[in-house]
């Protein structure tokens, strides 16, 4: 039998969903389990965006324009503008989610052996993106004590060699719902232009900044233009994660140039998805508003409730809809299954997603989970109480 590929097998798996086989088990004894493992919100999806889709005027669904189509890239800098990031439709390449942005953006950006500097935890899918990129990851760690801030430039710098080609953010941070402040990134642009690298930044949480704190971007840095690629879904902004549309952008004209060509080998991003985000720009203020509300309070409950059980520490996470938890346990991979196999309280469990998978440095984040609180605040409160049984029995604990 042939052998796969070396990178095939390189490829990690997901820590999100690799617990999943152990969910589909306790469901089928019966057991509710509250998701709070994966950034899937339960908020409603805008009724322009799904009407959109379900009115589409179509005889024949048709390929798009490689870069997606050209009445939504005009739109869609018209909503960056909204947000004082200046581009125009030729900036933007219209991609197959998220995902697909960040893989492009890693195969145009670098060679293979090219390293990356991404502060630790991230989103683990990083790690399979610059996998299957022939990109080595070099971790730089952020801690829990101080809410996971920009490690000091001094700590990057110490990473950099002649192989060193970019730097990878998240901001708003998943997992850890960190928001960079304009300081923060200042520091990190003259990093960039000290070593001439590129900058790329997920930005898919703009809509979620909380406690009054702002949203700067990547691209409201000057001088750095053609460093900066900016990464975006609207997945998250719209609760539309099945949509699967997202966007790579630049002012690098060389970088889009490229980016094409991985664009046209793909032939197109989803019509139907294209159609309904486009339309999803005229979603009022008002859903935005109602949805920011709804994610403070669930915020402000779960973070509480954490800390409030022996043993836990949480800080509190200033944008998106994650945080990352310190528990008394031994292992959190063994205890995310513990949870699904072995817990149950009045035949409800919880499902997290260990830390470990955020981290690139092995052995970090053992005693680290990360909670998404997408669900409604009655079934946070189920969860809640069902975590603090669960660290009163598991086996492992640590107190």
């Amino acid at each position: 039998m042939p052998k796969i590929a070396i990178k095939g097998n390189a490829m990690p798996s997901s820590p999100i969903r690799k617990l999943v086989p152990y969910a589909e088990a306790a469901k089928k004894q019966g057991r509710k389990i509250y998701h709070l493992n994966i950034g899937q919100p339960d908020i409603e999806t805008p009724k322009v965006m799904l009407d959109a889709i379900k009115n589409a005027d179509i005889t024949v669904l048709e390929y798009s324009h490689s870069a997606g189509i050209e009445s939504y890239r005009k739109k869609l800098a018209e909503y960056y503008g909204g947000f004082n990031i200046n581009i125009d439709a030729n900036d933007i390449i219209i991609t197959t989610g998220g995902s697909e942005a960040i893989e492009i953006a890693m195969m145009t950006c670098f060679n293979d052996g090219d390293e990356i500097i991404i502060p630790e935890p991230f989103y683990a899918n990083y790690n399979g993106f610059s996998c299957a990129a022939g990109v080595v990851v070099k971790p730089v760690k952020s801690f829990i004590e101080t809410g996971f801030a920009l490690p000091p430039i001094a700590e990057f710098e110490k990473l950099i060699t002649p192989k060193t080609k970019g730097i990878m953010i998240c901001n708003p941070g998943n997992p850890t719902g960190y928001l960079y402040s304009k300081e923060e990134l200042e520091l990190l642009k003259q990093l960039v232009l000290k070593y001439d690298l590129f900058l790329l930044s997920d930005e898919v949480y703009r809509e979620f900044c909380y406690d009054g704190k702002e949203y700067v971007s990547v691209m409201h840095l000057t001088g750095i233009d053609n460093n900066v690629v900016l990464l975006d879904s609207i997945s998250k902004r719209y609760s539309a994660c099945g949509a699967r549309i997202g966007a790579l952008i630049s002012k690098n004209k060389e970088v889009m140039t490229a980016a094409m060509k991985f664009a046209q080998a793909r032939l197109s991003p989803p019509t139907f998805g294209q159609i309904g985000a486009e339309a999803a720009l005229k979603t009022p203020k008002e859903y935005f508003d109602k949805v920011q509300k709804e994610y403070v309070e669930r915020r402000n409950f779960l973070i509480e409730a954490l800390n409030k059980m022996e043993g836990v520490f949480c800080p509190k996470p200033s944008g998106a809809f994650y945080c990352i938890a310190r528990l008394p346990i031994d292992n959190a991979d063994k205890f995310c299954q513990w949870l699904l196999e072995s817990f149950e309280f009045e035949n409800q469990t919880v499902m997290l997603a260990p830390a470990t998978g955020f981290y690139s440095t092995p052995g970090s984040g053992m005693n680290e989970v990360r909670l998404a609180y997408v669900l409604n605040k009655e079934s946070l409160k189920n969860a809640m109480i069902c975590l603090e049984k669960a660290l009163k029995a598991y086996p492992g604990r640590t107190l």
